[in-house]
């Protein structure tokens, strides 16, 4: 029903935020990536203004309508809460302990002992969703296997660096980007200085430019 609402933050806590679009006070549920992304609210008289991609559930008990700071971590609840038993609170437990970068490349190199860090998730389910999200992507994108190989980069010659290579693929991969995305975006990185999450959120970057 609703892609975003943008608006006056008249309210952010642990959680929750408040938005004001054309005089409606919209409550989103956030995780603790969307809420450190937000600006301060510093003065009441003029709060400031921000941007919230939404989700909204509805259950027998009601409806409760989720915001997010970026359309990449909008897509990772939403692969999350495709995996069976991972609700919204599951779902937003993750969100809260990973960033989107984070959790998909906890999810490419199989980290169930990050993934169950967050609150309310155990080894079992950290392990279903690596299982059930990685299957998926295998067959949409046609696997992880050899990514990097049929388009070798430059400055990912070393066997370190083209290890680089693959894992921030898998991990675009995870994210819903095709593999030739990915690596259209993972061009002109320097791998041999870069650090292997700053080159996923690099990536993320340019393919939210797009």
């Amino acid at each position: 029903m609703y892609h975003y609402i943008s608006g006056r933050l008249a309210l952010l806590e642990n959680g929750v935020a408040v938005v004001d679009a054309g005089g409606v006070g919209y409550k989103l549920t956030i995780s603790g990536t969307t809420y450190d992304a937000m600006p301060p609210c510093r003065s009441v008289k003029e709060p400031p203004f921000v941007k919230l991609y939404t989700y909204m559930a509805v259950r027998e008990d009601g409806i409760e309508l989720f915001g997010f700071a970026s359309e990449t971590e909008l897509a990772s609840f939403k692969l999350l809460i495709s995996v069976s038993g991972v609700g919204p609170k599951a779902a937003m437990s993750i969100l809260t302990l990973l960033s989107p970068e984070k959790f998909a490349l906890a999810v490419c190199t199989d980290d169930k002992k990050t993934i169950s860090k967050a609150s309310g998730i155990g080894p079992k389910t950290a392990a279903r969703i690596i299982l059930e999200l990685k299957d998926k992507l295998i067959k949409e994108q046609g696997g992880f296997d050899n990514v990097g190989i049929e388009l070798p980069l430059a400055s990912a010659t070393t066997t370190a660096n083209r290890s680089k290579l693959t894992e921030a693929t898998d991990a675009l991969v995870v994210l819903g980007y095709s593999r030739n995305e990915a690596m259209n975006a993972l061009k002109d990185i320097d791998f041999e200085k870069t650090a292997l999450e700053e080159i996923i959120r690099i990536s993320l970057k340019k393919l939210m430019k797009y």
